[in-house]
């Protein structure tokens, strides 16, 4: 039996993209730039199965038990901050890719697919069963067969993404926005407000106010 070796993602550095020919990336590179890239990559493969392995360790984890469930966590996500919390099961495609800034909560049924970048401010909360997907595929069908592409999310601070809401890839969402439960995010999303929807509009704007002022 081959069993594969899980190995977690190193994610290269923006400047090191930038210091570099794209021409010579590597496919790791390739899906940090959102360039197509071959997400059958033996690198690739094995930092998945890292991410599978750690998951599951999580999701069986005892509810008991906080800090191996963090320890769990902070190994697996690329920057898990003092104060978040998130109820299994919880998904994702490598974890490295994934940064919590303090206080951010999730709920059951969580999946991020991060094959790109997925930045989450303070305090927001993702209700159960919210999908982030920043991996995309190609409309051309020979294409599909063999490349995929990345596109990175940006959640601001104090935002409340209601139950089932998908984003999809390379969305950016402000400041203290509610996205209403059901809702498909298909373009980005100005700070203060409510949208609701498939695909989601704004639908109400809210007061600014100063979210640093604790």
């Amino acid at each position: 039996m081959n069993l594969i070796e899980p190995k977690k993602l190193q994610v290269p550095s923006k400047d090191s993209l930038k210091a570099k020919d794209p021409l010579d990336y590597d496919e790791v590179e390739k899906m940090q730039a959102s360039m197509l890239y071959n997400a059958m990559d033996d690198t690739l493969v094995k930092a998945r199965a890292f991410a599978k392995v750690m998951c599951k360790a999580f999701n069986e984890s005892s509810p008991l038990d906080i800090e191996s469930r963090n320890e769990i966590l902070s190994k697996l996500l690329g920057k898990f901050s003092p104060g978040c919390y998130i109820e299994p099961p919880f998904y994702c495609d490598y974890g490295s890719n994934i940064h919590l800034d303090d206080f951010v909560y999730m709920n059951h049924g969580c999946v991020l697919l991060d094959i790109n970048e997925i930045i989450i401010g303070k305090g927001t909360f993702l209700a159960p069963g919210v999908h982030l997907y920043t991996a995309g595929h190609p409309i051309d069908p020979i294409k599909r067969r063999s490349q995929e592409f990345g596109k990175p999310i940006k959640i601001g601070r104090d935002c409340w993404i209601g139950g089932n809401v998908v984003i999809l890839p390379g969305i950016t969402i402000g400041d203290g926005v509610t996205i209403g439960a059901a809702s498909v995010v298909t373009k980005d999303i100005e700070s203060f407000c409510v949208a609701v929807g498939n695909p989601a509009r704004v639908i109400k704007k809210l007061e600014k106010v100063d979210l640093h002022d604790e």
